[in-house]
């Protein structure tokens, strides 16, 4: 990089309005060039500060070699140091008017030291040679509502430890990369959702309290080491989701919390500046230069980094001002209520920012309240992500499979209840790694039953959710049955695929991802009930459900009959559509995965007889915990589409022949 960087005016104009959204490439430390020279340019936001010195491992620590010089419109210091390279470790020295000292990691800086350290690490992130232009063009003006998303997320520090003897055992991300694109391919998931990435200081707070918002962090190697991790997931056609979380930030000395000697990032007002539950800084969203570094930051990972999307972790406690809060504790907004305005503008800007740049780029709200219009536009007075995980759903099914089979037809609306509101939203069906820390149990140990009964219970939950309206996610280990809680400290137990329990819920689950990614009526139509259809939503005595997904096309409908009890039906009946051939496509009980067995033959043909408010039924031997899925055509969607065809093609010749007319 031999190009000079410097701070213009319409820098500090664009930054003080809130809107400077690439002020990343001048704010923080940046190989430069001045006078002929190179060297680092560094440049640093402290409006409060009496004076601000760089202090680096390139001076010996030397608080006074290079003061740095002040801008007068916004308070930002810089300075141009010759000589400086890439790898060096540095801190801002700030001194606040009442004379104390301050060492300060840079906010914007793209790389920092590994723990136990905390300083910044000069680098450089240009010069990366990006090879994804394939996976850019395959997702290219799509809609992600009528695309498959079956989401795996994961923490590289714990999804597999290296053998090396080393105490954390980390693989870096180039090490990463090989191992986990394999698994992903083979599985069929279509993205990878990386949680603890940006950097932070305690490995305990799974990246949630992050100090580095511009940094990927160092325990798994530098910044272009991350670079070649989203490149090979890409190249091998996967998409890559970040964890993202803009609200709060972590209260160590030497990042963000009381920046230059006051309230900077955070809100002064600890009414609305301070988690009591979490001990965490809030975001002060009322500043523009506040509101800037955070959108900024969304962008750079998108830029820089090719990131398809965002994770917005905790919307929720920044929509409500008395999120987690007691009376006293917070401030109501100037109509007398709980909606933070603040973070519902800054919502609407981030959106509507991301989207208008990067059409393609996802943005996804964990919001577990019943917020309105969380996925709508913001020019319909939504927030404008694109998606919502559905919590509610998430706590329904956990607290479904966690019952007693006995008790179940006592709460057999809580497996229907979320169909009623999912024209509401935009959904994804999140088994997040939420759901299995702190004393929740992993999933395969929330169900109740025998060792087999866990397995046979979990694979039948697991069809429900794929079956179900909404884009999929579920958390590394959930998907082979990982036993113990997911703890950061340990890889998952891979061990246990020598277990026929757990390399049949493995290849079942594969089953089931291929499955949802070859029909489109599986994820076509998601977010209204074109998609969707009960057949019997209230067989609640025997606690089954049968439903169907259909496609827009009507070819491939696809049929879901699931058994939550531990007894077999035999002769069980059930209500479709239409009359035809109905293909068996899987089957829970099936040995291969570790099943009782069943005997269900690969084709049944529909008898015209009334079932279920249906005039056809399938008639077979539905087993225990059975969870059977059937394709099938819908002549009548078939027969449509062959009418609309053939109009099109009359239109198309009719303007052929004007056309001809015409000449």
């Amino acid at each position: 990089m031999s190009n000079s960087v410097f701070i213009s005016e319409t820098d500090e104009y664009l930054f003080g309005q809130g809107t400077h959204y690439d002020i990343y490439n001048k704010l923080g430390a940046h190989p430069s060039e001045e006078k002929g020279k190179k060297g680092m340019f560094f440049a640093v936001w402290a409006p409060h500060a009496k004076s601000v010195h760089v202090i680096g491992s390139f001076n010996n620590w030397d608080e006074e070699m290079y003061p740095m010089k002040r801008s007068k419109a916004c308070g930002i210091y810089t300075i141009f140091i010759p000589g400086v390279g890439t790898g060096e470790l540095y801190k801002y020295l700030i001194e606040t008017p009442e004379g104390k000292k301050l060492y300060k990691a840079d906010p914007f800086a793209n790389y920092a030291e590994m723990r136990p350290g905390n300083a910044s690490r000069t680098t450089d992130l240009s010069g990366f040679k990006w090879s994804d232009e394939k996976w850019y063009e395959s997702v290219k003006d799509k809609d992600p509502n009528k695309q498959p998303l079956a989401i795996y997320e994961c923490h590289i520090g714990s999804w597999m430890k290296h053998p090396d003897g080393t105490e954390d055992g980390f693989y870096t991300y180039r090490q990463f990369a090989d191992r986990i694109v394999d698994y992903l391919k083979e599985m069929k998931y279509t993205h990878i959702e990386l949680i603890g990435i940006a950097e932070h200081p305690y490995d305990g707070s799974w990246g949630y309290q992050v100090t580095g918002y511009y940094a990927p962090t160092a325990r798994y190697g530098e910044p272009k080491d991350f670079m070649y991790l989203v490149n090979k997931l890409h190249k091998a056609g996967v998409g890559v989701i970040l964890d993202w979380v803009p609200a709060h930030f972590a209260t160590d000395e030497f990042a963000l919390g009381r920046f230059d000697g006051e309230c900077l990032f955070e809100h002064p007002d600890p009414r609305k500046g301070e988690h009591p539950d979490w001990g965490t800084k809030i975001f002060n969203l009322e500043s523009p230069e506040v509101k800037n570094f955070l959108i900024a930051n969304a962008l750079f990972w998108i830029k820089e980094f090719h990131i398809d999307g965002l994770r917005v972790d905790a919307v929720a406690s920044m929509l409500y001002l008395d999120y987690g809060k007691k009376d006293g504790q917070w401030v109501p907004n100037k109509y007398g209520e709980n909606k933070n305005l603040e973070a519902i503008e800054f919502f609407k800007h981030l959106n509507s920012v991301v989207r208008g740049t990067y059409p393609n780029v996802l943005t996804i709200a964990e919001e577990s309240t019943a917020w309105p219009k969380v996925t709508a536009k913001p020019e319909d007075d939504g927030l404008g992500f694109t998606f919502k995980w559905n919590m509610g759903w998430m706590h329904d099914f956990c607290e479904y499979m966690k019952l007693d089979p006995y008790f179940r037809k006592g709460a057999h609306y809580m497996m229907t209840f979320a169909m009623s509101y999912n024209e509401s939203e935009n959904y994804i069906l999140p088994l997040s790694h939420d759901e299995v820390v702190h004393l929740k149990c992993s999933m395969v140990e929330k169900m109740p039953g025998y060792k087999v009964d866990k397995y046979a219970n979990l694979r039948v939950g697991y069809t429900y959710m794929f079956g179900h309206s909404g884009k999929k996610l579920l958390f590394m280990g959930q998907d082979f049955g990982q036993e113990r809680e997911w703890s950061e400290k340990r890889e998952l137990d891979w061990f246990l695929l020598g277990e026929a329990l757990n390399r049949g819920m493995k290849d079942y689950v594969r089953d089931l991802l291929e499955i949802y990614r070859k029909y489109p009526a599986l994820w076509s139509v998601d977010n209204d009930w074109g998609g969707f259809e009960w057949i019997n939503a209230d067989d609640t005595d025997r606690s089954i459900y049968t439903f169907y997904r259909r496609a827009e096309s009507g070819v491939d409908d696809i049929l879901f009959v699931l058994n939550f009890t531990p007894i077999e039906r035999q002769g069980y009946r059930v209500g479709v559509p239409f009359a035809g051939n109905y293909t068996h496509i899987l089957d829970s009980a099936d040995s291969k995965y570790a099943g009782v067995g069943s005997h269900i033959p690969e084709k049944l043909t529909a008898v015209k007889e009334e079932c279920d408010k249906k005039p056809y039924y399938l008639e077979f031997d539905l087993p225990a915990y059975g969870a059977e899925i059937f394709r099938f055509t819908n002549p009548e969607a078939k027969t449509s589409k062959a009418k609309n065809t053939k109009t099109l093609e009359n239109k198309t010749e009719s303007k052929k022949l004007t056309k001809t007319k015409k000449g």
